[in-house]
């Protein structure tokens, strides 16, 4: 049996989207594809980003927030740009490699208008339930 396909979840600081984007693949599709995230820079996991993830039976924990050079040397099949500012930075991949842009809403932004903490976790779940939604589209094998 071959191995999973790789598929990189890129955003600028690797901290939220692109986070909670591999807690969800790992979840909803870990045994067709092997998940991981990157960001342009990084941020660390963002705490919002963590409990709302929980909220939903994800635990993203244990996941680190990397710099997309750590994947030099990972033969990665698709990178999916989840903020514009990483589709516009996308560093050129060798290889077969698939780069595709599907942006969502940056949610430590939205909720920096907020007015209590429910308000701007409720940014974090809206957000967190696209990428969901988003994950479950995407094909069995991508190959």
């Amino acid at each position: 049996m071959s191995e999973k396909p790789h598929i990189l979840f890129l955003c600028t600081g690797n901290s939220c989207r692109s986070q909670m984007a591999e807690g969800w693949a790992r979840h909803l599709k870990g045994n067709r594809f092997q998940a991981h995230s990157a960001g342009i820079e990084t941020h660390g996991l963002n705490p919002n980003a963590v409990k709302v993830m929980a909220e939903a039976g994800v635990d993203i924990t244990p996941q680190q927030s990397q710099h997309i050079d750590e994947f030099k040397e990972t033969p990665l099949d698709i990178v999916i740009t989840v903020c514009g500012h990483a589709d516009e930075h996308c560093p050129v991949f060798s290889g077969q490699t698939k780069v595709i842009h599907h942006g969502f809403d940056d949610p430590p932004k939205l909720a920096k208008e907020a007015e209590s903490e429910e308000e701007a976790l409720s940014h974090y779940r809206r957000v967190r339930d696209e990428i969901k939604a988003y994950i479950e589209t995407l094909p069995d094998s991508i190959k």
